[in-house]
């Protein structure tokens, strides 16, 4: 089958490893020149991804039978809608549909309207004098959202980013008057306590099949420490849970997830694809954070190199409405991801600089490698302002995960940063008495 993958991340490398470990022949639409997506690929084109017309044309030039987009930004430019109407199937959603992940004031009323669990309080503002009273209202503990795509990178949190109600204030007024993420409003919630967590599903429409658990790390310095970014690493546990997790919080998750669904198909807005949701986890249960109308980047390659279903058949059971027809399984493995990054990401990234990354020895040593925001010209391969590689180690525990996933990151030479601590002992040690505690 000829399958299209449109988007040049690491999280597109491995669902085109994916693809083409199914049998499929694939082909890429992309806008930075991915060494590993190339290597894999039949034929690409490197474009802007967002250019439905543009992403149609070569489809069809190509005879693409099935297509299917990682990030976020060509599904709010309606790309899977301009393929639908050119004949070609789809495993990811319309823009009506990904609006749960495009407008997060959308998804906060979508809960509210059909009173799914696990929502907080929160408002929508145009007004800051309003948001002022509001933020106030809250003590000041809240967080501060643009409505609309920010790449992961636009919200603030009290503690975190400030410490004064005076600070959350002036963040609101930013987001209003130069409309970040695309709306002139600004999202108020009450700030809350636990420990995030990631639930990805397959989803047909109706029916959801949740993947395993996975716990991202959004900030840039070990400990949790400095500037949001895109995400710096992951881990997930052959239980499919998380060491600070219960089954019955996993169940809770995937329900509100499933409720979003069911919700979306009454708002004649049918969800065809993979569906994550940011969760915390708190006293209370799993709380939603946002919703997002694809698969997690880094979360896509802690769950697909342990996928042992067909990965395309999993798609055309999305697009055919057939989910509850095919058994999915993973591997009972736990893995380790940590993305190596341009020496200044998050603030000022160097982009431009070379990249030696000896990809035999990382093999030899177990680990699995994607490529991310990376262009390679004449057999080189440089870094851009984003995310460059990451590494991936997979074992029965976590402890031997993490050990690949180190023992493979000394073959990967230049001034880079990789934020070490992620699936190291100690940390997630520091999750668990952190909920035991919020538990009480």
């Amino acid at each position: 089958m000829r399958v299209l993958v449109i988007g040049g991340g690491a999280r597109e490398h491995a669902i085109c490893k994916a693809v083409v470990e199914s049998g499929g022949e694939l082909y890429s639409f992309m806008k930075n020149a991915n060494p590993g997506i190339k290597r894999l690929a039949r034929d690409y084109m490197l474009h802007d991804e967002r250019d439905a017309e543009k992403v149609l044309e070569y489809a069809l030039n190509k005879k693409i039978e099935l297509a299917i987009i990682g990030p976020e930004a060509p599904e709010e430019a309606g790309v899977t809608n301009t393929l639908q109407e050119g004949g070609v199937m789809v495993a990811s959603p319309t823009k009506e549909a990904a609006e749960i992940e495009t407008n997060k004031e959308f998804m906060r009323k979508l809960m509210e309207k059909y009173i799914i669990k696990g929502s907080v309080k929160c408002r929508v503002f145009t007004d800051v004098n309003e948001a002022k009273e509001f933020i106030e209202m809250l003590g000041g503990d809240v967080a501060v959202k643009p409505l609309g795509l920010t790449g992961g990178k636009g919200v603030k949190v009290a503690g975190d980013h400030f410490n004064r109600v005076e600070e959350a204030v002036e963040y609101a007024k930013e987001i209003i008057e130069k409309g970040i993420g695309g709306y002139k409003k600004v999202l108020i919630e009450e700030k809350v306590v636990g420990e995030e967590f990631t639930l990805q599903a397959f989803c047909d429409g109706s029916t959801i099949y949740p993947m395993p658990a996975v716990q991202d790390h959004k900030r840039l310095l070990p400990d949790d420490k400095g500037p949001n970014t895109g995400g710096m690493g992951s881990y997930s546990h052959k239980s499919g849970l998380l060491p600070f997790m219960t089954a019955d919080d996993y169940e809770e998750a995937a329900t509100i997830l499933q409720k979003i669904i069911e919700a979306l198909k009454k708002e004649g807005r049918k969800y065809k694809g993979v569906i994550y949701g940011q969760f915390m986890l708190t006293a209370d249960g799993p709380k939603v954070i946002e919703i997002n109308a694809r698969f997690g980047d880094p979360e896509a390659m802690n769950v697909l190199p342990i996928l042992e279903t067909n990965f395309i058949d999993i798609c055309l059971a999305m697009v055919e409405e057939k989910l509850s027809r095919i058994k999915i399984r993973f591997a009972n493995k736990s893995t380790v991801c940590k993305y190596v990054v341009p020496k200044g990401y998050g603030i000022k990234p160097e982009a431009g600089k070379e990249i030696k990354v000896d990809e035999k020895a990382i093999k030899e040593n177990g680990g699995l490698l994607f490529y991310a925001s990376v262009n390679e010209e004449n057999g080189k391969i440089y870094t851009t302002t984003s995310r460059s590689l990451a590494v991936v180690g997979i074992a029965d525990e976590i402890d031997e995960a993490e050990q690949i996933c180190e023992r493979c990151l000394r073959y990967v030479e230049w001034d880079i940063f990789i934020r070490h601590d992620v699936g190291k002992r100690e940390l997630i040690e520091k999750r668990i008495k952190h909920m035991e505690m919020i538990r009480g």
